[in-house]
């Protein structure tokens, strides 16, 4: 399947576990990606898209849940994460980069301070 870069990384994955992982080690990722990337399509994306260097790369693929409604059986959507060590010198912040940051930076801190 032919993926475009654009469409390979989804976006961070915004849970306290992958948080945690993200503020121990600053030179780590935990990112969505489509069900059909592999590790190759991962890194040129982030090549191409962030010009960083990829290290290492770790694939979770997570099965969809079992659900069962009124004798129907569903199964939810696949979906798989990608855990990306950056070579050092790199870093990409995307929580602050795409606004979705709970911690405020200084500007806004002055502000709401000088109100």
């Amino acid at each position: 399947m032919d993926l475009s870069i654009y469409s390979v990384i989804k976006g961070p994955v915004p849970t306290d576990k992958a948080s945690r992982i993200v503020n121990k080690f600053r030179n780590k990722l935990v990112l969505e990606v489509h069900p059909d990337a592999n590790k190759p399509m991962i890194a040129e994306a982030l090549k191409k898209i962030f010009n960083v260097k990829v290290e290492n790369i770790r694939t979770i693929v997570r099965k969809g849940k079992r659900r069962v409604f009124k004798r129907r059986v569903s199964e939810g959507s696949i979906s798989k994460r990608a855990i990306v060590t950056l070579k050092k010198g790199y870093t990409i912040d995307l929580f602050t980069q795409s606004g979705m940051s709970g911690v405020p930076n200084e500007q806004s801190e002055k502000v709401s301070k000088e109100q």
